[in-house]
């Protein structure tokens, strides 16, 4: 089942206030790729292309809640991409933050209602690269009512997934890449003494 896209694409931290939609856009799937779905759909800000992914273990098992996922989701025509987004489904601790550690690397993840998100739209990228070099992803988060919650999620389609919603909306991953390495320091010239001068 395709997920909206809508609170990842348009939270708090990039300004656009999602309207209340009857319905979210009709989505057309891209492919499905070991866990992970790849989807395009339209909506009157124009092109929409995200991934799903669903947890592949969720601790405790007797919490109450609708399955977690995670989502990555590009808008062109808004110039955003590389939204991160886990909706953990439960409502958050107010003020607690979620903990995102991708083998060993560990991010710390804004809240609100029953979702998270990277602070900046750098880190949104940063996010995305390291996910798609990873193997697992561990998310920890803190519900208002009950013991914290630990899911995990296999990475071993999220790379491809990921090529097929930037191919979908013309995204390039050059913008995640480590900037090039500085031009290597000349070598001063030895020769540079200048004449004598004539008092």
């Amino acid at each position: 089942m395709a997920t909206s896209p809508v609170p990842a694409a348009q939270s708090k931290k990039h300004h656009a206030a999602a309207p209340a939609a009857p319905a979210a856009p009709a989505a057309h799937p891209l492919g499905s790729f070991d866990g992970w779905s790849a989807y395009t759909s339209e909506d009157k800000t124009g092109k929409v292309c995200y991934l799903v992914g669903e947890a592949q273990k969720s601790e405790p098992a007797s919490a109450t809640r609708k399955p977690p996922s995670a989502m990555v989701t590009h808008r062109p025509v808004e110039k955003i991409a590389n939204v991160v987004s886990f909706v953990e489904g439960y409502t958050l601790k107010n003020g607690s933050d979620v903990a995102l550690t991708v083998d060993g690397t560990k991010f710390e993840l804004f809240t609100k209602d029953d979702s998270a998100w990277a602070r900046t739209s750098d880190l949104d990228r940063v996010i995305v690269a390291t996910l798609a070099k990873g193997r697992q992803a561990v998310v920890k988060g803190v519900p208002q009512k009950g013991p914290a919650t630990t899911d995990t999620y296999s990475l071993a389609g999220f790379s491809k997934a990921l090529a097929a919603i930037d191919k979908a909306c013309g995204v390039t991953r050059e913008e995640t890449a480590a900037p090039p390495a500085p031009p290597p320091t000349p070598t001063p010239h030895k020769r540079h003494k200048h004449p004598a001068s004539k008092s």
